[in-house]
């Protein structure tokens, strides 16, 4: 992914949902957990009860868009799964960038000077 330190294995994506916390919205699931890296990574999982491939492509692209949208406000050393929900595909970018956003802020992801 372009911008974004990706997350590519199966152990670690099930690693990150085994131990890490989980944030439910309409929207998408995201799981979090805290790395020992100075900068974030990424995971971005749609799966085929989203539907064909177009639309699960969309969620991906979608998601990571909302993703570097709200990166630089973010605090580093976290690792991120993010997993499209049936209502992604119909959302904007802008709809997810403000389901994260509101997520972060009630976890503490989200640096305090923004």
């Amino acid at each position: 992914m372009k911008g974004i330190n990706s997350i590519n294995k199966n152990k670690d994506f099930s690693f990150i949902y085994r131990t890490g916390t989980s944030i439910v919205t309409p929207i998408l699931v995201i799981y979090y957990r805290k790395n020992k890296l100075s900068a974030n990574r990424v995971g971005i999982t749609a799966t085929k009860k989203i539907g064909n491939a177009v639309i699960r492509n969309r969620c991906r692209r979608i998601i990571r868009q909302a993703y570097l949208n709200l990166s630089p406000s973010m605090k580093k050393g976290y690792d991120f799964v993010f997993v499209a929900r049936g209502k992604t595909a119909y959302k904007k970018s802008t709809n997810i960038e403000k389901e994260m956003l509101s997520a972060f802020k009630n976890k503490g992801i989200i640096k305090e000077d923004i």
